[in-house]
């Protein structure tokens, strides 16, 4: 689970602003044009608040193996690298239950 949707609203439930714009990050992120390219353009909607935007930031900087680019007209470009051969087999073990570990979010 993201981590930018950690928290997500349960059926019925209001979600915040910053929930919603932590989703369309997360949607964003996680497109399938997106995670083949490990490049993802993120626009600031005029909704968002200066708060709520400055939030997502600080959490994507935090993020480890997370190039952002800040781009004059306010958007953000997000860059990551592949994950290793042995990302790929440790994910390959704990898919396979061979590993345990708490769960924990993903990074963004």
């Amino acid at each position: 689970m993201s981590a930018l949707m950690e928290k997500a609203p349960s059926v019925g439930e209001e979600i915040t602003s910053l929930e919603r714009l932590g989703l369309r990050v997360s949607a964003m992120i996680n497109s399938p044009l997106a995670q083949l390219g490990r490049r993802v353009l993120i626009h600031r909607l005029d909704t968002d608040s200066d708060e709520d935007w400055d939030a997502i930031m600080e959490l994507l900087a935090e993020t480890d193996g997370l190039d952002m680019t800040f781009c004059d007209d306010g958007s953000v470009i997000l860059q990551w690298d592949a994950p290793s051969d042995d990302d790929l087999m440790i994910d390959r073990e704990v898919e396979l239950g061979l590993v345990r570990h708490e769960e924990e979010g993903a990074p963004f």
